[in-house]
């Protein structure tokens, strides 16, 4: 279970020290809010736990950032609008950040900042240059690199959360991402994450990959 008084503290911390010393509201109802939007009862994969990890691992990954500050708050909404069956969860997710970043004392190129980090979760494409892009990305990533108990957990919740999909659909669907991710020259662009994950996202994706392509009886 995720700690979650210690995600408060970190958002707080975050938050702070996003907006700088001028007098600005409590953090604490935006802690309330993300961390309310964390647990809604239709997620299985995109939770808390996984808000964690990902802050987690852009702890390992900061020292490549320019504005780590900003990733931070990324990773906070990067998955804060999250419905299964809707395709703008990414677009509805940087609208939240625009409109409550400001409200909460984020200027106006920080926020800007943290909208731009939420959009590039879509495709996990960021720029040879673009150094906090390519630290959130791969801080989101990192799950793709579990050993092999965590993947297929992994793996198991994202099926739960899209329960409403028929076998046939989810497994084109589910197919059709593991190879887009495949075809990307690399998964992984911060140097820690190219020497310590790449590979072993690889694997585990062309594995998951050559299981769907199985007829369902024999995926055993």
């Amino acid at each position: 279970m995720a700690d979650l008084d210690a995600l408060r503290a970190r958002f707080v911390r975050t938050l702070e020290a996003a907006r700088g010393p001028a007098a600005c509201p409590d953090p604490a109802p935006y802690a309330e809010d993300l961390l309310g939007r964390w647990q809604e009862p239709q997620r299985r994969y995109h939770t808390v736990a996984h808000l964690t990890a990902v802050l987690d691992h852009i702890d390992v990954l900061e020292k490549y950032a320019h504005d780590p500050d900003a990733v931070r708050l990324a990773a906070w909404f990067h998955d804060a609008v999250y419905l299964p069956e809707r395709s703008e969860n990414e677009e509805r997710s940087a609208r939240l950040a625009e409109r409550a970043l400001p409200e909460a004392g984020v200027p106006a190129a920080r926020t800007a900042e943290v909208a731009r980090l939420v959009r590039l979760t879509v495709g996990h494409d960021p720029a040879d240059d673009d150094a906090d892009g390519q630290v959130l990305c791969d801080a989101d990533l990192a799950i793709l690199a579990s050993p092999p108990s965590a993947y297929a957990a992994y793996t198991a919740a994202v099926r739960e959360e899209y329960h409403f999909v028929p076998n046939e659909a989810f497994r084109a669907g589910r197919a059709a991402i593991l190879r887009q991710l495949l075809d990307l020259p690399r998964l992984f662009r911060t140097p820690y994450g190219a020497s310590e994950w790449e590979a072993t996202a690889r694997y585990n994706l062309t594995a998951e990959l050559e299981m769907l392509s199985l007829p369902p009886g024999d995926a055993s």
